[in-house]
């Protein structure tokens, strides 16, 4: 890689860590408890929920976008 991409990939990673930490806190604040705990079905129910926020939020933003660049 060169070294824009490693100060690229860096950024990146230090972002991701960063949004998880929040993400998470805010996850046993809303759900309490400690997620390995947790029903192997109830995990799989909030991934299901979350992915359906994120197409949501992926389709609004695409919309959004087609709208500004026409």
């Amino acid at each position: 890689m060169t070294k824009e991409q490693e100060a690229h990939v860096d950024r990146l990673a230090i972002a991701f860590v960063e949004a998880m930490q929040r993400k998470y806190a805010a996850g046993v604040k809303e759900h309490g408890g400690n997620l390995w705990e947790k029903d192997a079905l109830y995990l799989l129910d909030q991934a299901i929920l979350e992915n359906i926020d994120q197409f949501t939020y992926l389709s609004t933003l695409r919309d959004i976008l087609v709208k500004i660049l026409k």
